[in-house]
């Protein structure tokens, strides 16, 4: 798309730019100040009678976000439908102040005292509250005010910064093959990453980040907390995971896609810890996917929150159970390549990964120093239902990036780790375009160090772009993962032998020739498309793929 309609597109004016509804505020937002005011998370019952249709995706997602489904075979389904207008305006007329909602939950997050909210739960359309329960108290402020100064605990959540007095961003870069990328001029120019953060302080003003802002590769802001648009005064962790991607200093920084175009996302409150900030997380990764993201990067993790009666246990990072983790999983399903941090929590009691990264299709990143060891504070795998997590690692201990003040400096931090890898990310879908997100996950996967032999502290191990790329040519052929499939682990085909427009037929039987599922599939360029949750029992099934004079047939387990 031209540079002049991608702006466009990007303007926060919601009465001309219909794929922001439901992203930013919902008229004019006034809290007030009664002590017994709490933010829920309504769930509303169904999208009956909404004026929007799946035939009619432009007047909810931009055409970036509609062509990236399309490239990859990946229909609009119901969830991204926006919430019923009409059902908000129930909601209204009960007193409850409407903040936000979310398309893929089918959801509101609203402000309401007592009384309120149940009144809210007596209206037909309301199924319930998400948990049950408020998400955190209200805090609301009357102008933007600037984050206090984290805490020690808040500083190991989201990675502690040291001085340095010269360093270079060769060690960071070489491990992960992206200097051969970069050789090859992948810099990954015309991918948008979506970053997902506490703020990104002064990062319109630092040196190191002068070209992204002069070449204006920035095509949208917004903050989910303090809900305005700029996100450049507060936290600096997400300064500071920007600049691992897109920072240019000679002799000094090079980021690993510092070429790539970036949505800016402040979610995350460092203030607090409540599941507030993981409904943030959900707005935050839907507005990614409206605006037509290709990478989302992400440096947070949720498991334990300031009311600990709603924390989390090591039980509940099981793929489906956490806000967030449900949200990530969905954003990767509409093509997407999410990949979040793993978490600091190695030498903590906690000791596991943290919510999102337990989520099945996303690329959980844990912590290497320099030689390739895992960091100390790296959090381990594997997810509660048995998974390999994290997925991947890099240079988390020492990682070259900037700072507020505009200085290089070096950071530690799984949260340091997963931007480089979301740069080569980028770098690598630009250099093979025609792979899905899928495609793109599963080669880095199998590009990992150390693929054949997955454990719980560097999962596969760190990727390299060179041996992605060579896995990228073999997508030529037929390829169905994971085999044995679940329904964490949805199931993914690529077919890249069948030509362009060419029809694919689909059928899955069970064992007794019983056709369980079947659907036709239009390849635009990539014959490729993901088994919907079909509720299956575990066992034994058959798909049989046929597309022109081509037929293949492949058993599948499903666990």
């Amino acid at each position: 798309m031209a540079s002049d309609k991608f702006t466009a597109f990007v303007r926060p004016a919601v009465s001309k730019t219909g794929w922001l509804l439901g992203l930013l505020l919902l008229g004019q937002y006034t809290g007030y100040s009664q002590a017994a005011s709490r933010k829920y998370l309504v769930l509303l019952r169904d999208k009956a009678n909404t004026p929007y249709s799946l035939s009619r995706p432009e007047q909810f997602l931009s055409q970036r976000s509609i062509l990236r489904r399309q490239k990859q075979n990946i229909p609009v389904l119901e969830r991204d439908l926006p919430v019923n207008p009409a059902y908000i305006t129930q909601l209204r007329q009960t007193g409850a102040k409407i903040a936000f909602q979310s398309r893929w939950l089918n959801a509101v997050l609203v402000e309401a005292t007592d009384a309120v909210i149940a009144n809210v739960q007596k209206l037909a359309v309301v199924k319930g509250l998400e948990f049950g329960r408020s998400l955190s108290n209200a805090r609301l402020e009357a102008s933007v005010q600037a984050i206090p100064a984290a805490t020690a605990s808040q500083a190991r959540k989201l990675g502690a910064l040291e001085p340095l007095s010269y360093g270079t961003s060769l060690n960071q870069v070489t491990q992960l093959g992206v200097d051969r990328m970069h050789e090859q001029g992948y810099h990954g120019e015309d991918i948008l990453i979506g970053v997902m953060d506490a703020g990104f302080l002064n990062a319109d003003k630092v040196t190191f980040l002068k070209p992204l802002f002069d070449e204006q590769r920035v095509v949208a802001t917004y903050d989910f907390v303090d809900k305005e648009t700029t996100v450049y005064e507060d936290d600096s962790h997400g300064l500071s995971c920007l600049s691992a991607i897109a920072g240019t200093v000679d002799n000094q920084l090079y980021g690993t896609a510092f070429k790539a175009r970036f949505v800016l996302l402040r979610t995350e409150d460092v203030a607090s810890e409540s599941r507030l900030e993981e409904a943030n997380w959900v707005f935050g990764a839907e507005y990614a996917d409206s605006a037509g993201v290709d990478v989302i990067s992400s440096s947070l993790g949720y498991t334990q929150f300031d009311d600990v009666s709603t924390s989390y246990t090591y039980q509940n990072l099981d793929g489906k159970t956490a806000l967030s983790t449900r949200a990530a999983q969905v954003a990767a399903e509409t093509g997407m390549v999410v990949v979040v941090a793993a978490g600091n929590e190695g030498n903590d009691s906690w000791r596991y990964l943290s919510a999102p990264s337990d989520a099945a299709s996303v690329l959980a990143i844990g912590a290497v120093n320099q030689t390739g060891q895992r960091a100390t504070f790296s959090s381990f795998g594997p997810s509660a239902d048995g998974r390999v997590k994290p997925d991947l690692a890099a240079r988390g201990q020492g990682t070259v990036i900037g700072d507020p003040g505009g200085s290089i400096v070096l950071g530690n931090g799984t949260s340091f780790a997963t931007p480089l890898v979301a740069g080569l990310v980028a770098g690598f879908w630009q250099a093979h375009p025609q792979l899905t997100a899928a495609q793109v996950t599963t080669a880095l996967r199998q590009s990992g160090s150390q693929f054949g032999n997955p454990d719980d502290a560097l999962g596969y191990g760190i990727p390299n772009f060179e041996r992605a790329s060579v896995l990228a040519e073999s997508f030529s052929e037929l390829l169905i993962y994971p085999n044995p499939f679940s329904d964490v682990e949805p199931l993914s085909v690529f077919w890249g032998e069948v030509a362009p427009n060419v029809p694919l037929d689909a059928t899955l039987t069970d064992l007794s020739g019983r056709v369980v599922w079947q659907r036709q599939y239009n390849a635009g360029g990539v014959a490729a498309f993901a088994l919907p949750n079909l509720n299956l029992s575990a066992g034994l099934y058959v798909m049989t793929l046929v597309a022109g004079d081509k037929k293949r047939t492949v058993k599948l387990v499903k666990r």
